[in-house]
């Protein structure tokens, strides 16, 4: 408990020192968060230019993968505020950030996370929720008191798989600083997890679900919303696979700090 209030207290610090130097810019800040709304927005585009040409994608309508595509956006959002680690070989390893990150008592993942928060992206995450709100109004889908809560629970069980996954990736540079090009291709594949998973052949479904299993933080939560899941078994399972995924990565990413030998001369 101690543990978890000091961290708790290093994220205020850090977002109190984050937003005291973007308001300086704010120009740049602005900047920031209206390429993040552009971003995303060209994203729900390309649905709607999809239901153009088709009148639904498998039996799904374009007011059900619209509201899939807003929790996406919500857990998405989050990830990327609190865990932005994209940069993470170049800065931590190949320019020897770790040997300082190492030096200090907090834990080191946790160091790296707050050194690379990016407020600005938590507006995906409200956009996205002001998406799954009009769609469903548009779906007329009943309202039941204890939807806020499971969407908690869904959404923090789709941030851990983000999490482990990535975390786990960026624990490769541990043991090799050569560029992967990893990165980009979990990037692609996890925007698969935004469509309704029965529109892939068994091979990406079985990617999907179980081996980088993205469709946990797009259409599997989702469906539980819209009662589209026959095995509704399989939206509960979202915050079983989030801590499964998120203990593997964090592992991972331990036993390579454990094997990490430091930037050298």
């Amino acid at each position: 408990m101690k543990r978890l209030s000091f961290l708790l207290s290093l994220y205020r610090d850090y977002f109190a020192n984050y937003m005291k130097t973007k308001l300086t810019y704010r120009g740049d800040f602005l900047i920031e968060v209206l390429s993040d709304l552009m971003f995303n927005g060209m994203n729900l585009v390309f649905i709607f230019i999809v239901f153009q040409h088709t009148p639904s994608l498998g039996d799904w309508s374009e007011a059900e993968v619209v509201f899939v595509y807003g929790y996406f956006m919500i857990a998405s959002g989050l990830f990327s505020t609190f865990f932005n680690v994209w940069n993470f070989s170049e800065r931590y390893i190949v320019k020897g950030e770790m040997d300082r990150i190492l030096t200090r008592p907090a834990h080191s993942l946790s160091q790296v996370m707050l050194e690379n928060m990016d407020p600005p992206a938590i507006v995906g995450s409200i956009v996205g929720l002001v998406i799954m709100i009009t769609s469903w109004a548009t779906l007329g889908l009943p309202f039941h008191i204890y939807d806020p809560f499971v969407l908690i629970i869904m959404v923090l069980g789709s941030c851990f798989i983000y999490m482990g996954i990535y975390t786990a990736l960026s624990a490769i540079s541990f043991f090799s600083d050569a560029p992967t090009g990893i990165g980009p291709l979990i990037y692609n594949i996890q925007n698969y997890g935004r469509y309704p998973v029965e529109i892939y052949n068994k091979a990406i479904r079985f990617l999907l679900t179980w081996l980088l299993p993205f469709a946990f933080v797009g259409v599997y939560p989702a469906s539980f919303f819209l009662g589209r899941l026959d095995d509704w078994w399989m939206a509960w399972l979202t915050p079983v696979v989030g801590v499964i995924v998120m203990s593997l990565g964090l592992w991972f990413w331990n036993y390579g700090v454990r094997r990490y030998r430091g930037a050298g001369s």
